[in-house]
């Protein structure tokens, strides 16, 4: 048999496999894959996914004891997401956890029966990942990080720490669903806030350069930068582009900030590997994936790094720093 029609066989057979077979067979090793379109010597990849394994351990999960994990990284590259889970459905684990959109989308794509849970995805019933928050039905579970809307909270942030702004480009990757939703949230924001919004449309350094070189070249601008792998493996470049540029730029995670960049709204990302570990665990032992209610952040925080604005000439507007739950200097 050719390889090529091997590996088909092998994916259509992990689509087949009945979700009540995995549950039937207590009395093996079970095996867990990861698919991260992220680098995998990210250190913020490699604190999430540390997260994730230590959860487990606590609930009875070692790997080299019961458990064996099947670790798939792409880089940032959309393409080899997809070749990479394709390699992960061949395994046929038990559970796979999805890191971020762009993974979700392509396990998605070929097999409807593997149990994913995923985690640090926005906008899941928009994606087509779910129909249903509260009962997802399916295979698929998870925790998710932002409703659309955020896309225009992120231009409200980005006004309140710089008044001045007038213009604000949207860095998002066009790729993914949610990113394209949170630029449309922006845009519907905008005109109540006074600033025209721009997309700039990145999915690799060279189009983060040119993107945001190109839109400083005009006074009064800021930047909103939306999670997307391709913003999340280039963030010291970003980072480093708006203070050459002196941009104000508003991320959407903390270790943005942590970094060297400006203000963050979101959350923190170690806790959801940490709820997914749980849900991994609730299905190893026979619970229904399509049974488990999706999950948003308890709460979202606002970190500003002080050190970032004033190497952009910023002044924060006293009220504006009264509101942070957390401030770097």
């Amino acid at each position: 048999m050719r390889r090529r029609e091997f590996t088909k066989f092998l994916g259509v057979s992990a689509v087949a496999w009945p979700l009540t077979a995995r549950a039937q067979q207590r009395d093996r090793v079970r095996q867990i894959g990861v698919l991260s379109p992220f680098s995998e010597n990210d250190s913020e990849t490699k604190a999430r996914l540390a997260a994730f394994k230590e959860r487990l351990e606590q609930l009875g999960w070692t790997e080299g004891r019961n458990i064996k994990i099947e670790y798939r990284f792409s880089d940032g590259n959309i393409e080899r997401t997809r070749a990479a889970a394709a390699e992960l459905v061949a395994l046929t684990p038990d559970v796979i956890l999805a890191y971020a959109n762009p993974a979700v989308a392509a396990l998605k794509s070929i097999t409807t029966n593997i149990p994913i849970v995923f985690t640090q995805v926005s906008d899941p019933v928009g994606s087509g990942f779910v129909t249903n928050l509260s009962n997802p039905g399916g295979n698929i579970t998870g925790f998710h990080s932002f409703e659309p809307a955020m896309g225009g909270k992120w231009l409200e942030v980005l006004k309140q720490i710089a008044p001045s702004v007038r213009r604000a480009a949207v860095v998002h990757d066009p790729r993914i669903a949610a990113n394209v939703s949170f630029f449309r949230a922006a845009e519907s924001a905008s005109s109540s806030l006074g600033i025209t919004v721009i997309s700039a449309a990145v999915t690799n350094a060279a189009d983060i350069e040119r993107e945001i070189t190109t839109f400083a070249q005009e006074p009064n601008g800021g930047l909103v930068v939306a999670p997307a792998p391709s913003t999340f493996d280039r963030r010291d470049l970003i980072i480093a582009l708006a203070e050459r540029w002196h941009l104000p730029a508003v991320y959407s995670y903390r270790f943005n900030v942590k970094s060297g960049g400006l203000v963050s709204y979101g959350y923190e990302g170690l806790e959801q590997f940490q709820q997914a570990a749980t849900y991994a665990d609730r299905i190893l032992r026979g619970a229904n994936p399509g049974a488990l209610p999706l999950q948003l952040p308890s709460k979202y925080q606002l970190v500003i790094n002080l050190k970032a604005a004033k190497a952009i000439g910023l002044s924060i507007p006293g009220p504006f720093l009264l509101r942070a739950d957390e401030i770097i200097e």
